[in-house]
């Protein structure tokens, strides 16, 4: 009869247990695996603002890195940590330097992308070049340009809030989050425009009826439109399409009669809606030059509305915007965060700021966690 020998584990047949050492290395290596960064491509301190609000909601410290210009303006980038197989997320807000803020984002990618990162994600609140996502006669769809360059400098994802044009998700070879400043600037609207209940949503131009239709239904209010123009569009402009071409000595086809087409005119600005005695909001995605929003609110004026606000998600506020807001017959011009205006805002107190970065830190949260993207887009439309 063969007596079976004890092992050192109780049987000579039975596994052995793992060490102490075993247990302690296997949590720390999955932390290293699943952990994530938060970077900021900016070289500027005012554009780095939100990224602190957003490192600060999501609990983490913003990733040390160096971006700054050199004598002859060359874009440097030096990342001070180890990203090995973590998810990075670069920040990077659009200053007045659009195309400096641009080659950050691509050198800083580039930079992630060499050092070995799991997964780059770009956090773009305003993406630039986006009124560019249409071909204008002889130019190029700029949008598109930029598109493939993010690809390729190494970003597998970007967010973004209110595109342009939501078409130009289809230009990435990559996914396209494009969160929704709406709720924040309905929630302004409630909570900080007094007798709300007496306002009508106004649309600039007929292409912004959709958004402001979404406005006027949520909030259970009138809709006006603005239709017509004081100024010649620049697809009306001359190009030289219309002039004749060279006399040749060929003998060939003369070529096709084509039908002529009639000119296209504008009529004088018109308002579509009762505005009379009531509180005019419009509504709209970006706002740069003014010039049009003042011609705007001086119409909405000699047609009886005694406020006139104005909402956007972008606030460029470009050139002598501050100055004309100041001057015209606009009460409050209210834009998010998502473009740094502070200088504009000491220059012209109507200019109110919202802040979006709550949006921006869950964003960054789910998909790190691989959590659902669809309870941002909640009571969401798809015309905002």
């Amino acid at each position: 009869m063969h007596r079976r020998l004890p092992g050192p584990h109780g049987s000579l047949f039975s596994r052995p247990r793992p060490t102490n050492r075993a247990h302690s290395l296997r949590p720390a290596m999955n932390v290293a695996k699943s952990g994530y960064r938060v970077f900021s491509a900016n070289s500027t301190a005012a554009c780095t603002e939100l990224a602190k609000r957003i490192t600060e909601r999501l609990g983490v410290e913003l990733g040390k890195s160096v971006v700054y210009q050199e004598s002859n303006r060359e874009t440097r980038v030096d990342v001070k940590e180890s990203v090995r197989g973590q998810d990075i997320f670069i920040i990077q807000t659009i200053p007045r330097d659009v195309n400096t803020a641009i080659m950050e984002l691509l050198v800083m990618a580039y930079a992630l992308k060499t050092s070995c990162a799991k997964n780059i994600i770009g956090v773009i609140p305003y993406f630039p070049y986006s009124k560019q996502c249409k071909m204008r006669k002889r130019g190029s769809i700029v949008c598109k340009l930029l598109a493939s360059m993010l690809a390729k400098a190494g970003l597998t994802h970007i967010i973004t809030m209110d595109l342009h044009q939501k078409e130009i998700q289809g230009f990435f070879s990559f996914p396209v989050d494009n969160l929704r400043a709406s709720p924040f600037l309905l929630q302004y609207i409630q909570e900080e425009i007094p007798d709300y209940r007496n306002a009508i949503i106004v649309a600039k131009s007929p292409s912004a009826a959709k958004r402001a239709q979404s406005y006027a239904e949520r909030l259970r209010l009138g809709l006006a439109v603005m239709h017509g123009d004081a100024q010649c569009s620049e697809s009306d402009m001359a190009d030289g399409r219309h002039s004749p071409p060279c006399v040749r000595n060929t003998t060939g086809h003369p070529g096709l009669e084509l039908p002529l087409m009639m000119a296209k005119e504008k009529p004088p600005i018109t308002v579509v809606g009762d505005v009379g005695g009531r509180i005019a909001i419009i509504v709209d995605d970006i706002i740069d030059d003014v010039e049009d929003f003042v011609a705007a609110a001086e119409i909405l004026k000699e047609r009886g509305a005694y406020k006139i606000y104005i909402m956007a998600t972008h606030g460029l506020l470009s050139a002598e915007a501050p100055r004309l807001i100041e001057e015209s017959a606009i009460d409050e011009v209210v834009v998010t965060n998502t473009v740094p205006h502070e200088v504009q805002k000491l220059q012209c107190p109507k200019i109110k700021t919202v802040d979006v970065s709550m949006i921006l830190a869950e964003a960054i949260r789910r998909i790190h966690n691989g959590e659902s993207m669809a309870y941002l887009f909640r009571n969401i439309t798809v015309d905002d």
